[in-house]
């Protein structure tokens, strides 16, 4: 929180002093806009034995904590933008969302002044939205989304939706396709829990949107280096078991690991109908996993009703169940120990999401600047995993598909 309140302060000091500079140089007033989004929602899950969330900061409890939770999709986001000149402009993201350290209070999810150097090439600085997937940048408005909210299969994988740092955009033609690259460098710094955060060091992206017509496609690579201690007692434990112990460590603690995401992304949309896809593949050289998640759905207008599908799928790349250290020949006690922090590295490797979605929905543009949207999700862990799901109960059973249904009022303001 106390980094949200400094990067806070920061930008509405940047604002004032933008403000003062286009007065002294007898500029026009700056122009300042203000607005919004938000959404109302319900979910329900059939399965008792966990809960359901869109992704991994997010506690979500529908399913085992309550039969039907308001806190999985509900948030709500407020923007200012500032105008100076044609060079100068600032942007502050306020949203409010339900998190695992501070419940709703707001956080600061934009932060950033931006120069534009040339009509081509502009540049950022503070904090900026991770160039991630088609939807990185607006994947919090759910107004802006056809569905209830993204796959949670790609979109979970990486919750980290924005860092504090620089960024390039330059824009480009090559025949008839526009593109815009975008390079980035930063680093982001989280608190889950009292006692554990979450840090990507050394973080660089690259990110290329290509644009043809009704066609839209989005590449992009990032790499950071990244620590998160929430087990740090389990590896602590594993250390006191000699090399063999450190051998786990070392092959499944998330500290100061170099993770990387790459992801493929389409749309296509003339108009009527629309279909779009991504892939991704997340290696955290760790218990995170090694994953690679994709989704392809399409959709029809008639009219303010859009009805809806998705097929998404999120498959591991590495072993998923280890045998841990060896307890056999050692005093009971020290056995023990042994064989519960085995079991606590495989259920961390439980959760890594082997697991496929089937998802259809109805889209109803009520009224302009709002949309009720309905949505049902047969989601179904594989192989042993926990797939998405969280506070996993001990009667959870994988393999049997799970129904989440959700309602959704979005709107932007």
């Amino acid at each position: 929180m106390n980094a949200n309140i400094a990067s806070l302060r920061s930008t509405v000091a940047v604002f004032s002093l933008l403000g003062c500079a286009a007065a002294l140089a007898g500029e026009d007033a700056p122009s300042v806009n203000i607005g919004g989004f938000g959404t109302l929602g319900v979910v329900h899950s059939n399965n008792n034995q966990a809960d359901f969330t869109a992704n991994a900061l997010n506690p979500g409890d529908a399913g085992a904590t309550r039969g039907w939770s308001a806190a999985v999709d509900s948030r709500l986001g407020v923007q200012m933008a500032l105008n100076v000149d044609s060079k100068w402009s600032a942007v502050l993201q306020l949203v409010s969302e339900r998190t695992l350290r501070n419940g709703y209070a707001p956080v600061v999810e934009w932060a950033n002044v931006q120069y534009q150097a040339t009509p081509d090439l502009s540049v950022r600085v503070g904090r900026i939205a991770l160039p991630l997937f088609l939807a990185g940048d607006y994947r919090k408005a759910g107004y802006a989304l056809p569905w209830v909210r993204p796959p949670v299969e790609p979109y979970g994988a990486i919750p980290l939706s924005n860092s504090d740092g620089v960024d390039l955009n330059y824009r480009w033609q090559a025949g008839d396709v526009h593109n815009v690259t975008q390079v980035s460098f930063g680093r982001a710094d989280m608190s889950l829990t009292p006692d554990a955060r979450a840090q990507a060091r050394g973080l660089a992206g690259i990110a290329n949107t290509a644009t043809a017509g009704a066609l839209t496609v989005r590449a992009s690579v990032l790499t950071a280096e990244l620590s998160v201690d929430i087990a740090r007692p389990l590896f602590d434990g594993l250390r006191g078991f000699g090399a063999p112990g450190h051998a786990l460590v070392e092959r499944y603690e998330p500290s100061a690991k170099r993770a990387c995401v790459a992801s493929l992304g389409f749309n296509y949309d003339p108009g009527q109908w629309f279909m779009m896809g991504e892939i991704g593949r997340m290696n955290t050289r760790s218990y995170l996993g090694d994953k690679t998640a994709a989704y392809l759905g399409a959709g029809r207008r008639y009219g303010d009703l859009t009805p809806y599908a998705v097929y998404s799928v999120s498959r591991a790349n590495m072993e998923t169940r280890v045998a841990g250290v060896d307890v056999s020949g050692l005093p009971a006690p020290q056995a023990t120990a042994g064989a519960q922090l085995n079991a606590g590295l495989n259920q961390l490797l439980a959760a890594i999401p082997r697991q496929r979605s089937v998802s259809a929905g109805l889209r109803w543009d009520l009224y302009p600047n709002y949309a009720l949207k309905l949505q049902y999700d047969r989601i179904t862990p594989q192989q042993g995993s926990t797939g998405t799901f969280i506070n996993v109960q001990p009667g959870f059973k994988s393999g049997q598909p799970i129904t989440v249904l959700s309602a959704a009022l979005d709107f932007v303001f």
